[in-house]
């Protein structure tokens, strides 16, 4: 629509109508002068609702254009949902089904990192069968961003996202869809059990490369195919000396 003014009278007219206008203060969005704009001019709940159904309609055509990634897309927004919530997950064992249950901390691209009391366990996403919630465990909606992040927050990742997220492990897992390879870079020191389908290997994380995972116990060191790896389970400290006495008697007699 033409208006007949140069662009200096149409910003000043412009901002004469803005000052004029009625402020009204949303008491559910105003939290702060910063940062503040809603997500949408419908009521949260449609615009909750809305986003989900988009989410979901967006995977569908995602996996629609890469069936092949199907599995792995699937698995990735199944455990991204759950995220600090209890799952069941059925992985191979051989011919047989084998079931973890433990609470979602990570949800990477290509595997899913449970934590239970006493351990944390990293399963690949080829070896899972299936995956649900437990019995009995009521259905939990996502978190919404919104209740995650204060205002402070949300103005250093707009004004200096890189330094910002690079420093924060939580905020890696929400912005970055991690491997398998990359996420055990930041656990070298940890003592694990390694399962394969061939072998159970023993020993403390040393690091990863393009395709491996190193392990060493005492001087020993081995490297195991990141494709082969079934599981990978934290052992604690009573386990690892057992192991330790049993190398050493063997290396002795």
């Amino acid at each position: 629509m033409k208006t007949g003014l140069r662009l200096d009278e149409y910003t000043k007219d412009l901002w004469e109508k803005r000052e004029s206008e009625i402020k009204k203060i949303d008491p559910f969005y105003e939290t702060a002068e910063k940062l503040s704009s809603p997500p949408g001019s419908w009521s949260s709940e449609i615009i909750r609702i809305f986003s989900e159904y988009k989410e979901l309609a967006n995977l569908l055509s995602v996996i629609e254009a890469i069936p092949d990634q199907k599995k792995s897309l699937i698995l990735m927004n199944f455990f991204k949902m759950k995220r600090y919530q209890p799952v069941v997950v059925y992985s191979h064992v051989g011919e047989e089904l084998e079931s973890t249950t433990g609470r979602v901390s990570t949800a990477g691209r290509d595997f899913v990192l449970l934590t239970t009391i006493n351990n944390r366990i990293w399963i690949p996403y080829h070896t899972i069968h299936s995956t649900n919630i437990p019995s009995g465990v009521p259905v939990y909606s996502n978190t919404h961003q919104y209740v995650i992040y204060d205002n402070n927050l949300k103005e250093k990742l707009l004004t200096n996202f890189g330094e910002v997220v690079s420093k924060r492990d939580v905020l890696i897992q929400q912005f970055f869809d991690e491997t398998l390879r990359t996420n055990l870079r930041s656990w070298v020191g940890l003592w694990v059990k390694v399962e394969t389908a061939e072998k159970t290997l023993y020993g403390k994380i040393i690091g990863t490369s393009d395709h491996e995972l190193s392990v060493s116990l005492l001087d020993h060191k081995e490297e195991v195919d990141l494709r082969h790896i079934r599981k990978i389970v934290s052992t604690r400290f009573l386990p690892r000396l057992s192991l330790l006495r049993k190398k050493f008697f063997r290396e002795l007699f």
